[in-house]
């Protein structure tokens, strides 16, 4: 058995010993509802997009993208024509986040710009910037620089110009992103604290 196999009946048997010791139905039924998302994950063929996403999540890495595209236009088709759409996923349009979105039927599938990107620099402006790893005068040489390393570094910060940019890799996608941390959501934009209806 597979150390992610392990891993996986691991959970599972962790969340039915709570769901047995639960007194709460409430809780049973929420417990149950991840023991189902865990199967459904396992019964698909996704296990190693899942522990991707958690290995990501681990590293704090940047928000996960699905695809990446050029054009608007390119991305809508895309969706437009997914049998089933990635709702609620991040894509890239131009370099760009956006949020897959659809209406409850998937007839509307939308794809508007999203705030994750910003949302996500405001954390790490938060808890405080690593060191910069290298100092450019323009983006043109740090893109350079960017793009010659052979083994793309998942996030680190450097410095353009005196303002600090991230440098991410989206691996799922292949891409290597320069961001520039002052576009960061303004200080306590992000509250985290309000439970969804």
């Amino acid at each position: 058995m597979t150390a992610d196999r392990k891993f996986h009946f691991r959970v599972l048997n962790l969340l039915g010993r709570l769901g047995e010791e639960s007194t709460s139905e409430e809780d049973r039924e929420y417990l149950d509802a991840a023991m189902s998302a865990l199967d459904f994950i396992s019964r698909t063929g996704q296990s190693h997009d899942f522990e991707a996403y958690r290995e990501s999540v681990l590293h704090n890495a940047p928000p996960l993208v699905i695809a990446t595209f050029d054009t608007h236009e390119s991305a809508e088709t895309w969706l437009r024509n997914h049998p089933h759409p990635p709702c609620g996923a991040h894509v890239l349009i131009a370099g760009e986040y956006h949020d897959v979105l659809c209406d409850s039927d998937l007839q509307r599938r939308y794809l508007p710009r999203g705030l994750t990107l910003e949302y996500y620099l405001r954390e790490m402006l938060d808890a405080g910037l690593p060191e910069p790893v290298a100092t450019f005068d323009t983006l043109a040489q740090a893109r350079d620089w960017v793009d010659s390393q052979p083994e793309p570094p998942r996030q680190v910060v450097i410095v353009i110009a005196g303002e600090p940019h991230l440098v991410a890799y989206h691996d799922r996608v292949g891409v290597r992103s320069i961001y520039p941390l002052s576009r960061a959501a303004a200080p306590g934009s992000i509250n985290s604290t309000v439970e969804p209806e």
